[in-house]
């Protein structure tokens, strides 16, 4: 029970301790003097009690209003001192602890709102994950990098979105760090780790991308090599076809000598291709700035699929063309942008082998062209497909799937891409059909 409750039941029993003498003094006269004695000490019993509640009883009710308050995490509210000295020595402490809390909590909500803002400014992708490793947070720059939105990851694991760098941080272990390259050319430093909350590894990730230091230094790095292939073949090359020329001019006349003018012209065109193959990876090096216009993605389409028909025709393959009417105008450099869509569809072509045809003369290989609102143009196609392993590649410089092929389709494209401030990707789904998307900047 309560003290207050305890001092109650007293006041009772001392009040109804004063009736019963009050009784005892209308049926006997001889104990007045008894009964007077006994009033004064029931009155003085009770002005003590009124200062014992005022002494204590009340600074508990205080401290004990201090104790709500606590419970219901109400650092605002102080308590008012009651002018006892042991119960305001308890009051002052209550304060000034209730100042520290309210100051605390202050500050961890600044700190908790500053990271808040950080996170969502970082030019970092930051993703938080719970215990059971469902996202709960994700930052915009995550979302961009993803290229999904805020409903696409809420609530969800890293494996059910529909990402390749969702699946890839999936695979990342706690505590490590990895370099992710994706079928859009992207190179993403990844790093999966764990802080602490309650008691609790709560894991996040840490997403920072790499993609222009690493071109940057790949470019500088195959610029020199090819400077300097080009100069020594060029010279080489050019010696030798002067020299096998005036050998081939002084000997075309004398008897016998058919085989061997015939041997130095093979060798004369060798020396020519040598220097178109060379020229070719020199030209990956001096790809001019875009001279961007107002142009319609439409337009670009129609002029491509146009000059790849006959080749389509010929191996037997569809090349479909589907036009949106609700396009936005973009700016792109058009000479550039043709050579990339004509590329594109090239390498579409080369991953069809010539299909077979059926009874009605049907081709059996597949290519659309279409462009989709607002700014997307998109080639797909039916051909073999592309491995995950080399999905991470594609866009490497020198790398190549084709038997004779140079490794440098794809760096062209990539570097005229990336000009335009254009987002691409190239990667197989898995409806089976390959498809190299092209997102343009609205205008």
């Amino acid at each position: 029970m309560r003290i207050k409750t305890f001092f109650f039941i007293l006041v009772l029993f001392l009040l109804g301790l004063g009736g019963v003498l009050l009784w005892l003094v209308t049926t006997d006269i001889r104990s007045l003097y008894y009964y007077y004695v006994v009033i004064g000490a029931i009155v003085f019993i009770l002005i003590y009690l009124c200062i014992f509640y005022q002494k204590m009883v009340k600074p508990l009710n205080t401290i004990g209003n201090g104790m709500e308050l606590l419970r219901e995490q109400d650092f605002s509210s102080r308590l008012s001192p009651v002018g006892q000295y042991e119960a305001d020595r308890l009051v002052n402490i209550f304060n000034r602890m209730m100042d520290q809390l309210r100051n605390e909590r202050l500050r961890l909500r600044e700190q908790n709102l500053f990271l808040d803002l950080l996170i969502q400014a970082s030019p970092m992708g930051v993703i938080i994950l719970t215990l059971d490793r469902e996202m709960s947070q994700v930052n915009p720059m995550a979302l961009k990098m993803m290229g999904v939105t805020v409903q696409d990851v809420s609530g969800r694991y890293l494996n059910q979105v529909d990402s390749p760098l969702a699946a890839a941080l999936a695979d990342i272990p706690l505590d490590e760090t990895a370099v992710v390259r994706l079928n859009d050319a992207n190179i993403y430093k990844c790093t999966h780790s764990a802080f602490i909350d309650h008691g609790f590894k709560h894991p996040f990730y840490l997403i920072e991308r790499m993609t222009d230091e690493v071109m940057r230094a790949e470019k500088r790095a195959y610029e020199k090599v090819i400077r300097m292939i080009a100069h020594e073949v060029n010279n080489t090359t050019a010696g030798i076809t002067s020299t096998l020329d005036t050998v081939e001019q002084t000997i075309a006349d004398e008897p016998g000598m058919d085989d061997l003018c015939e041997v130095m012209r093979v060798c004369i065109e060798r020396c020519y291709s040598m220097s178109r193959f060379i020229t070719r990876f020199a030209d990956v090096v001096k790809i001019p700035e875009p001279s961007l216009s107002p142009m319609s993605l439409n337009e670009l389409a129609v002029t491509c699929t146009r000059f790849m028909e006959g080749m389509c025709r010929d191996k037997g393959i569809l090349l479909q063309l589907e036009c949106c009417d609700e396009l936005k105008t973009v700016r792109m450099d058009g000479a550039l942008m043709e050579q990339v869509l004509v590329n594109i569809i090239k390498n579409a072509v080369e991953s069809i082998e010539t299909c077979p045809k059926d009874a009605e003369d049907t081709p059996q290989g597949r290519i659309r062209v279409c462009t989709q609102a607002p700014t997307t143009i998109e080639v797909e196609d039916n051909g073999a497909g592309i491995t995950p392993e080399v999905e991470a590649r594609l866009f490497s410089p020198f790398f190549s799937t084709k038997p004779h092929g140079q490794g440098i389709g794809l760096v062209f494209i990539r570097e005229v891409l990336t000009r335009h401030n254009c987002t691409f990707s190239l990667r197989t789904y898995a409806d089976g059909l390959t498809r190299f998307r092209i997102t343009f900047p609205s205008v």
